[in-house]
């Protein structure tokens, strides 16, 4: 069988020293069910990684980004069937008014308390990495299929 990974973005929109969180509780199926991530998705064919980041913050949040950086790219693996590279960004300035999104609550959360919430182990080693702003980083996370972070692998450019 021939498995491709997922290609899709992930971004931390910053206001007020909060972080514009997704509580994952809308969709069925969902890998990050009950957990608080970041907005973003898949890219659709022919996309640049800029262009899927702007049509999902647009699609899952009604705001449109004016400033973004490309942080880092996030290996994360989940057993045996799931491989994604996850273009991870942050976004300081938008335009817009939020709107209620179809895959989960969209709550601005205090960037000193994200980590206190249900998260993925290994996304509390990137916020850390984002914090510091040494630049660009290649993460790799990998989880067995009882969520639990079984390695992880860091390069700082």
């Amino acid at each position: 069988m021939d498995k491709h990974p997922t290609l899709s973005t992930l971004c931390h929109i910053i206001k007020d020293d909060k972080y514009l969180m997704m509580h994952r509780v809308k969709k069925k199926n969902d890998i990050n069910k009950d957990k608080w991530i970041g907005v973003g998705g898949k890219f659709e064919y022919g996309e640049s990684p800029d262009e899927c980041l702007l049509r999902e913050v647009k699609e899952e949040t009604g705001l449109t980004l004016l400033n973004y950086s490309f942080r880092g790219i996030v290996t994360f693996i989940y057993g045996e069937d799931v491989v994604e590279y996850m273009h991870l960004y942050t976004a300081d300035k938008f335009e817009g008014e939020l709107i209620d999104c179809d895959e989960g609550e969209l709550v601005w959360v205090p960037i000193k308390e994200v980590c206190n919430l249900p998260i993925w182990e290994g996304d509390k080693i990137f916020f850390r990495l984002l914090e510091e702003n040494n630049g660009f980083f290649s993460l790799k996370l990998v989880y067995d299929l009882n969520d639990n972070l079984i390695d992880t692998e860091l390069h700082m450019n």
